[in-house]
């Protein structure tokens, strides 16, 4: 029975969400306006029923032009209007659906493209603009991606996405504007011809073939292909911790943060317990005290982000958050979780060390593996991923690996490494295609030459790192936690040269002089000297 407890919520849920429900249902039309092309092209080869066909193009650009109707209206503010808004999109959703799901049977179930991407992450979108860049006629590139998105820039997701005031949301954080470039928002890729495939999930991947299979059996032919596609959240479970609770997170996706932030809203000052003390855990802890949550960092090192981080650093970071009213417990592990019996929600988290700590959420980011399985037996691997060489050709003709996945010749350390972060996967996917269009026009171009390059931003710090934390250090600098404005940095010095340097709280000048230093990997010299002169030694060295 239908009650008007429930009218009412529904009639709230269509005000609330309008926008919300306004962009998914632009989401929809961009799938339906791709198939569109297609069977627009296959109505010309003749290849549909026709009559079929064109009813079911008229219909499409009906529900385009309704749409386009009620997206005038939806700045409107009475609610009244809201209300009939967000009904006329919930009855334009459902119809679009439909829509899609008709076109399915007039689309060509063999999809050839001259490139493919694998992956609609963050190399996707930078793979695909250097395309355009390079010269790419419509019809060329496919990308094939399992998000509901268009590709974007996924460091946005621990930070400003969590944030309770003014909090990122697509399409502020499409590719490319973390590098300082345009916004490519989905009808980009229409616009210039890229087909996107998203909410798609790749089976199979036979590369002798130069075939992809989707999960509904269809097939995607391409000459060329980039796998760019990433890694996957390790969870508790892989460590032998029984999950059998609800409310615990982890962060890859765009839906794992909507997740998270539904839970945010739920348990409005509750408590976070953060398991892992790398990039994640520190972002995240930082976002939930944002949030106004009690925190609790746990993890098993001896002081956080010990890959990257000396113990100095480490204690100026974990000094500062515990300012921040952030605890942390080090040097143990979890080890189970204890349920409230009325909801199987998390209510205490069980340690190693036999402390119990209190929490309504859990956030876990304790790693990450590269995503390679379809590709097992196919291809050379190293360092747990896809081993190519200096312009990320694998072992297999015309197929490259870019970003996470790829295991790699760092030329300046003359060893292969496997590098998870943002900057690698953009300028690994641009140097793919470069490569990729140069072979094609008989040219040749310059092997990857990468600086290794982290960064982060929390509460109102930020940090860079440039070139191999290796060998000895010298700090430098204001890195007391208490101070207003603390400024610091530390050089690594490995056979009496500079291979590495981290800056905190740096200004672009600054940051472009480290950078240069940990390129040109200068002499060192007296190490006292060294310390005393600290950022003034790089600043020389940007002259």
């Amino acid at each position: 029975m239908f009650t008007w407890s429930q009218a009412v919520v529904k009639y709230y849920k269509y005000y609330k969400d309008l926008e919300e429900n306004m962009k998914n249902l632009n989401n929809i039309l961009e799938d339906l306006m791709t198939q569109q092309e297609d069977i627009e092209q296959r109505l010309k080869d003749k290849k549909v029923p026709e009559q079929e066909a064109r009813d079911w193009l008229e219909e499409v650009e009906k529900i385009k032009s309704d749409v386009q109707t009620i997206e005038q209206k939806v700045g409107e503010k009475k609610y009244l209007s809201r209300v009939c808004l967000g009904k006329h999109v919930d009855e334009k959703t459902t119809k679009a659906k439909e829509l899609v799901k008709k076109g399915c049977h007039y689309e060509s179930p063999e999809k050839i493209f001259k490139y493919a991407i694998l992956g609609g992450g963050v190399s996707a979108g930078y793979a695909a603009r250097e395309f355009r860049r390079q010269g790419l006629k419509r019809g060329e590139l496919a990308i094939v991606s399992r998000e509901a998105a268009a590709p974007y820039e996924r460091p946005a997701l621990s930070k400003a996405y969590l944030f309770q005031k003014r909090p990122s949301r697509l399409p502020d954080f499409h590719v490319c504007v973390g590098s300082g470039g345009q916004r490519l928002r989905r009808e980009w890729y229409r616009e210039n011809g890229i087909s996107l495939f998203l909410n798609t999930e790749i089976v199979r991947a036979d590369l002798a073939s130069k075939t992809l299979t989707t999960a509904n059996g269809r097939t995607i032919k391409y000459q060329i292909l980039i796998i760019g596609t990433g890694s996957t959240v390790l969870k508790l479970s892989d460590f032998g911790v029984e999950e059998n609770v609800k409310n615990i997170f982890y962060l890859r996706e765009i839906s794992d943060a909507d997740k998270l932030i539904e839970a945010i809203k739920t348990k409005r000052k509750g408590k976070a317990v953060i398991v892992g003390g790398g990039y994640i855990g520190l972002e995240v802890a930082a976002a939930m005290r944002i949030n106004n949550f009690d925190v609790t960092m746990v993890y098993p090192e001896k002081w956080c982000l010990p890959r990257l981080f000396t113990p100095k650093i480490a204690s100026f970071y974990e000094n500062y958050y515990d300012k921040k009213g952030v605890k942390i417990v080090k040097g143990t592990t979890v080890i189970g979780f204890n349920a409230n019996s009325s909801n199987g929600e998390v209510k205490e988290v069980r340690l190693k060390d036999g402390k119990v700590l209190q929490a309504d959420i859990v956030v876990a980011g304790v790693g990450a593996r590269p995503l390679t399985s379809l590709f097992k037996g196919q291809v050379e691997e190293e360092k747990g991923g896809i081993k190519t060489d200096g312009f990320f050709r694998t072992s297999v003709s015309d197929v490259y690996a870019v970003g996470d996945v790829a295991a790699f010749p760092l030329k300046m350390c003359n060893e292969m490494r496997r590098l998870e972060h943002v900057d690698h996967a953009r300028k690994s996917a641009e140097q793919a295609v470069r490569d990729i269009k140069a072979s094609e026009n008989g040219e040749l171009i310059e092997e990857y030459d990468y600086l290794p390059y982290f960064y982060s931003r929390v509460f109102d710090l930020s940090w860079k790192f440039y070139g191999e934390n290796v060998g000895d250090t010298v700090i430098f600098g204001d890195y007391n936690p208490l101070s207003k404005e603390p400024k610091f940095g530390t050089y690594w010095i490995h056979k009496g040269k500079i291979k590495g340097v981290f800056l905190e709280g740096g200004n672009a000048e600054e940051s472009e002089a480290i950078a240069k230093v940990a390129r040109a990997q200068p002499s060192a010299g007296n190490l006292e000297e060294l310390a005393k002169e600290g950022l003034s030694f790089a600043l020389k060295m940007r002259k």
